[in-house]
């Protein structure tokens, strides 16, 4: 029905996230019927970020340069690192400008099902800044997934000997949930993690 570069153009979009195969053709149509104020800028757009964004080579972050402007940000605490499953999740975190010391990617979760173990993430690099001696805590913050929690737990134990606190996310009842909306899961984790009033 459509051409091959027209075909390319949604197949690729199709592979997106969040993107299925009407929304791809939604979006490749949109695209072309834009070609001048939205498709070429874009595409553009792309093409620079294909060339200058890299990884930090110090945390795993995205940025034009490295090590990238978190862990170049004199003003960070340099000695707490926040642990997270991948940038999306760093991103998460700087949105809401409440943590100011610096992160380190994992590049995901240990997964047996997946074929994703220890060395397919980024746990060395981890190791070698604490081996530097100036970090004074570890905060994991993967997510409150089965695969998740299986990370924390190796990390809690590879970390052990390094002599640094390890702290992890608080789980439970989110600002403004009500209980009966809750599941069981959740809400067994925030009983668990209750504190003194």
């Amino acid at each position: 029905m459509n051409g091959p570069e027209i075909e390319r153009l949604i197949q690729l979009l199709g592979r997106l996230p969040g993107l299925g195969p009407r929304s791809a053709r939604r979006v490749a149509l949109h695209l072309l019927k834009k070609r001048e104020v939205l498709m070429q800028p874009l595409s553009a757009a792309l093409a620079d970020a294909a060339k200058t964004i890299k990884p930090c080579s110090v945390c795993g972050n995205l940025d034009t340069i490295d090590p990238c402007s978190i862990c170049a940000d004199s003003r960070r605490d340099a000695g707490l690192i926040c642990v997270v499953e991948d940038i999306g999740d760093l991103w998460a975190l700087e949105r809401g400008r409440i943590f100011n010391g610096r992160y380190h990617v994992l590049g995901g979760t240990l997964s047996a099902l997946d074929g994703i173990g220890p060395d397919e993430l980024n746990i060395g690099g981890l190791l070698r800044r604490l081996q530097e001696g100036s970090i004074r805590e570890v905060i994991v913050a993967t997510n409150a997934t089965v695969d998740g929690q299986t990370t924390a737990h190796y990390l809690a134990e590879r970390l052990a000997c390094a002599n640094v606190p390890l702290t992890r996310l608080a789980h439970g009842v989110p600002v403004g949930g009500e209980l009966d909306w809750l599941d069981e899961g959740t809400l067994a984790t925030a009983l668990k993690a209750r504190r003194a009033l």
